[in-house]
């Protein structure tokens, strides 16, 4: 703590020159200790901004790496009469579906009650309702009505047929029965057991209201019948939707927007990641524009590995400029997507092997196995991004810096205070002996005076 009476005695040995002397030390042991401090902590950031940057285009090289990008199909309809989506590795191709007919639910009502809560039977007993070959087993009593008899054909045959009770009019309320399914052998039978029915309105009374028929359509002019409008046994890897009587034209394709979108996505992250390099590499006399990591061979290393890379990855069966990929002089890089397309149009098996990795068919016919180009390329972006790899332990070496840096800086600043606390303590002894010195002397000031005084 300071001493405030300090100087008292001599005027000179004040608190301002210990903090004066105090100043200048800090100025030559722990400013320069702060501004290592806030260089490595800038240091720090920077890397964080750049490992984000190489992370993203990690992740954009890992999606065109994948074989599955070049497998995915999207499917377009010229027509209304159905729908059709297609699985991943589907043939690409071209057909016509002509919809003749659709498949109907079989729908049967009951004959007329005069409401909802009218009982069916007379007494105890059972029925049978029988749906697409199979049976069913309602028990019923004298207190059953029409509407406990839809409950009952609801729980316990619900999966094969829908019931309802319907008022036409006033007083006249009739069961539906309506098929699940779709298809001709959704037949509906109601039957009694137990003979104690009250009528036959459930049984010999029930009539079709409409009929379960099968759905008739065309493949390419083949006729083709199925039970159901959902059809996924056709070609494999197409679901097909039949909606409505009339002719589509249906095209299977390459998903090329998809692939599309992989690649710009690749050159944008690409671009935003040696934006951040040159930024932080760029050399100056001038430290206003000077990189943080001009004089870091880590960082430098890795943007001249990302440039290289664009030249150096195919395998020996063409580079990137040849699918569209270009480096202007700004190292700056574009993608044509047009002489992409071309390629794809050419031979799509190729491209996915120059990219993706696979066999590659020489122009004479021979084969060599690729790893693929972006697969090179993975593989030098994770020697820097992956766990514990060259970005990581360049973090720790900035963390162990900045700790190091702390311990100096409050190693200097302990240093000071014991050697200013130690000053003050002198400062105040060396003070209180020249007080002394000063009341003596004003003593014999005095004394000196008085006697001039009595003598004149």
């Amino acid at each position: 703590m300071p001493i405030s009476s300090l100087g008292v005695g001599s005027s000179i040995l004040t608190q301002d020159v210990l903090d004066q002397l105090r100043a200048a030390d800090e100025a030559k042991f722990v400013t320069p200790v702060e501004l290592s401090i806030a260089n490595e902590g800038d240091k720090k950031n920077a890397l964080e901004i750049i490992d984000a940057n190489m992370t993203n285009l990690r992740d954009s090289i890992g999606a065109i790496k994948n074989h599955g990008l070049f497998d995915e199909r999207t499917t377009s309809v010229n027509g209304a009469s159905v729908t059709v989506s297609a699985s991943a590795n589907t043939d690409i191709q071209e057909f016509t579906l002509d919809v003749q007919n659709l498949a109907t639910k079989q729908i049967e009502e009951s004959g007329a009650f005069t409401s909802g809560s009218e009982t069916i039977a007379g007494g105890a007993g059972s029925m049978n309702l029988n749906i697409d070959g199979q049976d069913f087993t309602i028990d019923y009593d004298a207190t059953t009505t029409l509407d406990d008899l839809k409950n009952a054909i609801n729980d316990i045959a619900g999966d094969k047929v829908d019931a309802t009770v319907v008022q036409i009019n006033s007083g006249e309320f009739r069961l539906f029965i309506s098929s699940s399914d779709t298809g001709s052998t959704q037949d509906i039978s109601l039957s009694d057991n137990s003979g104690n029915l009250s009528d036959t309105r459930l049984t010999g009374g029930m009539s079709v209201i409409q009929s379960g028929v099968d759905a008739n359509f065309t493949f390419n002019g083949q006729a083709i019948t199925r039970t159901s409008n959902t059809v996924d046994d056709l070609i494999v890897g197409l679901d097909i939707t039949l909606h409505e009587v009339g002719s589509s034209q249906v095209n299977v394709e390459q998903n090329r927007d998809n692939i599309l979108e992989k690649m710009n996505s690749f050159v944008d992250k690409y671009n935003a990641t040696m934006n951040e390099l040159n930024s932080m590499t760029k050399s100056s006399t001038n430290s206003d524009t000077r990189g943080i990591f001009s004089n870091e061979s880590t960082i430098k290393n890795m943007k001249r590995t990302l440039e290289d890379m664009i030249a150096s990855v195919g395998g020996g069966a063409g580079s990137m400029i040849d699918y569209g990929f270009d480096v202007d002089k700004a190292g700056t890089l574009s993608f044509d997507a047009k002489l992409f397309e071309k390629q794809l149009d050419t031979n799509p098996r190729n491209v996915e092997a120059f990219l993706a990795g696979g066999t590659f068919t020489n122009t004479d016919g021979s084969t060599i196995e690729l790893d693929g180009a972006f697969t090179e390329f993975s593989t030098k972006v994770e020697e820097y991004t992956k766990y514990n790899a060259t970005l990581d332990q360049f973090d720790n070496a900035i963390r162990e810096n900045l700790s190091t840096l702390e311990d100096r800086k409050q190693n200097a600043i302990d240093r000071l205070d014991g050697k200013y606390e130690i000053l003050k303590k002198q400062y105040a002894a060396y003070d209180s002996i020249i007080n002394r010195y000063n009341s003596v002397s004003a003593m014999f000031t005095s004394l000196t005076n008085a006697e001039r005084a009595a003598n004149a």
